[in-house]
């Protein structure tokens, strides 16, 4: 039982955090990072606290060892372009709170639990929220929409082909749920179009230099006192968002992206809920 004594402290203060990072990202897309650091502070601090008044430094250790393989996951998540800096700095503050067991196998159940159901969770959320966006904006999604459908005609034949093939491959096999996969296999591309639709038409904003914060991303190259600064996936850098309030006088360009911390959310309850019956 993952709920216990030692735990709800633990539990109670992840929801309030991510529940602040919810409303910092649904108001200005992104997170504070001395909010993410202190939810370490806190966790770890608690931990320490409990393990001295126990005598058992176990609850301490198992705090530290969950913040450096969340640590791990947050940077590989950030590096390989899955996450924004303030989804994998709460992600990495998260390793502090989610090992809720003294063994390491639970522990490691409840990892990858939590990844699961945050990516699908995370998935669900983001295809629902770019309806949203879609219905608010659907003038200008259904023109962009148009234009990567036509410009991937040729794939989308090619994917619908082969999925034709592997259904009825499927059915004739005796095997007639592998034709999920082409189901799959011909959602995909059109997922693909859609969210790049989303983004083009829904997402760009264009804003006035003053209000730019390190770390936004430009959509468009902008040019400044004889400097390209290109778009980046780390997003503006400290020296360039300088040099861009100080010196450029046009508008700028700016790719926001769709807010991902409700999905730490669906994924923190979902483990309570596996927990409460009976999974760790």
């Amino acid at each position: 039982m993952i709920v216990s004594n030692e735990n709800l402290f633990l539990i109670v203060l992840a929801i309030v955090w991510i529940v602040g990072a919810i409303f910092q990202d649904m108001k200005r897309r992104e997170v504070d990072n001395i909010w993410n650091f202190s939810l370490i502070a806190f966790a770890l601090s608690y931990r320490f606290a409990f393990s001295v008044f126990s005598e058992n430094y176990w609850f301490f250790i198992n705090g530290v060892l969950g913040l450096g393989i969340f640590l791990l996951i947050g940077n590989l998540f950030y590096y390989s372009r899955l996450f924004a800096g303030g989804d994998a700095k709460l992600l990495i503050a998260l390793g502090c709170i989610l090992p809720l067991s003294f063994e390491w196998v639970i522990n490691f159940k409840i990892f990858g639990m939590f990844i699961l159901i945050f990516m699908l969770g995370g998935s669900v959320y983001s295809i629902l929220f770019s309806s949203f966006l879609v219905v608010g904006n659907f003038n200008r999604f259904s023109v962009v929409f148009s234009k990567y459908f036509r410009r991937n005609f040729r794939l989308f034949l090619f994917v619908l082909f082969f999925s034709l093939i592997w259904a009825i491959f499927s059915f004739f096999v005796g095997f007639a749920e592998l034709i999920f996969i082409s189901v799959v296999v011909l959602l995909f591309p059109l997922l693909l179009i859609f969210s790049k639709s989303v983004e083009d038409s829904c997402l760009i904003r264009a804003i006035n230099p003053a209000k730019l914060t390190e770390g936004d991303w430009l959509y468009k190259k902008i040019n400044v006192k004889g400097k390209t600064i290109y778009p980046h996936w780390e997003g503006i850098s400290g020296s360039d968002l300088i040099l861009i309030q100080n010196n450029y006088r046009g508008k700028v360009f700016v790719k926001y992206g769709i807010p991902f911390t409700p999905a730490f959310l669906i994924g923190f309850i979902g483990i309570l809920v596996l927990g409460w019956m009976g999974w760790f």
